[in-house]
């Protein structure tokens, strides 16, 4: 199974962008997802999760502002940023976990409960 995260990039704050992650091999529809970012010198961040049923969790620092999705059919997770800033840039990873519920309501939000990573993608927003 590999996950290939794309779509960063150099913005200025107030800018939008979308990252996304297609995952190959596995069975996409069973997995939960979740991007994650990190910046040198610090943790890595929960930023958002969506669970097998679509239903979803934001980080705190990032409500209002970004929007986590999902199709199964091209077995991808996209990460919406709207109304980028400065403090929003890093190293964004996504990351997935098989899940054996087929009515589970949970959202995964700690790094680790995932059990497979991308490689990560670069966001870096200009003030």
């Amino acid at each position: 199974v590999q996950l290939q995260a794309s779509g960063g990039g150099l913005v200025q704050a107030g800018d939008s962008l979308r990252v996304a992650c297609v995952v190959s091999g596995g069975s996409f529809s069973r997995y939960a997802m979740a991007w994650f970012r990190q910046v040198p010198g610090k943790e890595r961040e929960f930023v958002s999760g969506i669970n097998r049923n679509g239903r979803s969790s934001l980080g705190d620092s990032v409500k209002g502002r970004f929007t986590i999705s999902r199709d199964n059919a091209k077995k991808t997770v996209y990460l919406q940023m709207n109304s980028l800033k400065p403090e929003d840039t890093g190293v964004y990873y996504c990351a997935a976990k098989t899940t054996t519920i087929l009515s589970e309501s949970r959202v995964y939000t700690q790094q680790d409960e995932y059990t497979l990573w991308g490689q990560g993608t670069q966001v870096t927003v200009s003030s």
